[in-house]
């Protein structure tokens, strides 16, 4: 199944831009696709920047769209829904963190048609990562709402049970990487080294290191020893982490960001 006929989304902050711009990419043309949001600066940014439409009417939005991606900040979800149609429509894409399918069942209806992702902010650059989970356990609605997904990154499927853990890893995971790049720069300055020249080592080292992981298909265990020789400046390195506590921290972290997430799962 390809890319839907029409997409919306309701909110044109930055993952919706980033949806919008992937599509667009993917081949979708300007008029096949809408945007609504509340502020009018964000709707003039989006139609010159994109040329597709935007409207402040989220009714519109959803009229004009086989699928819909309900990009809004969470706290005015029940704002931007209060007027739709209940049990028909489009088939719903949230990517509000931490929003149910069952809350959102409450809001569209017992036969809305949802499917809740989670996206990483790397989607801006079409390099994300997104979870999908749909509790209905459509085929045809999970296969389309992948498809859209699919222009700003690679796709997962998980049960909704694990999209906290989701977003306490790849969800939040992008700031945990930005973190580690800002200490090896810092490091590298501390050594001796031109912040400039640290910082592009940094990132190339990140960004190489990663990728020979996806493309090589092997462990990253594997690929760590290939690089620590006995007795070697990365054994001793590695050393140094181990006795910092870095693998324990990535873990309480991860734990961390999953917990908040549940918490603000059940207070919405």
């Amino acid at each position: 199944m390809g890319l839907p006929e029409s997409v919306g989304t309701l909110g044109a902050g930055n993952m919706a831009e980033a949806i919008l711009r992937g599509l667009l990419r993917a081949g979708m043309a300007p008029e096949q696709l809408i945007a609504s949001d509340p502020d009018p600066d964000r709707r003039k940014h989006i139609a010159q920047e994109l040329g597709v439409r935007a409207t402040e009417s989220n009714a519109e939005v959803v009229r004009a769209s086989e699928l819909v991606v309900l990009a809004t900040k969470p706290v005015h979800v029940e704002a931007a829904l209060r007027d739709l149609p209940r049990d028909e429509g489009p088939l719903y894409v949230s990517i509000v963190a931490g929003l149910r399918i069952a809350k959102l069942r409450h809001l569209l209806g017992s036969q809305a048609r949802i499917v809740r992702v989670m996206p990483n902010t790397p989607a801006l650059i079409g390099s994300g990562v997104s979870a999908v989970a749909s509790d209905a356990g459509l085929a045809a609605d999970i296969e389309r709402a992948s498809a859209v997904l699919e222009a700003i990154g690679r796709v997962v499927h998980v049960p909704e049970s694990l999209m906290d853990a989701v977003t306490g890893l790849s969800g939040s995971g992008p700031a945990y990487v930005y973190l580690f790049i800002e200490s090896l720069t810092e490091a590298g300055i501390r050594e001796g080294l031109d912040s400039e020249v640290a910082g592009e080592l940094a990132v190339e080292t990140v960004l190489g290191a990663a990728r020979l992981v996806r493309e090589s298909g092997e462990d990253p265990a594997v690929l760590r020893e290939k690089v620590a020789s006995p007795g070697g400046t990365t054994i001793a390195g590695l050393a140094a982490l181990e006795k910092g506590g870095l693998r324990t921290s990535v873990l309480r972290a991860v734990h961390a960001a999953t917990a908040r997430s549940r918490e603000l799962g059940e207070d919405s």
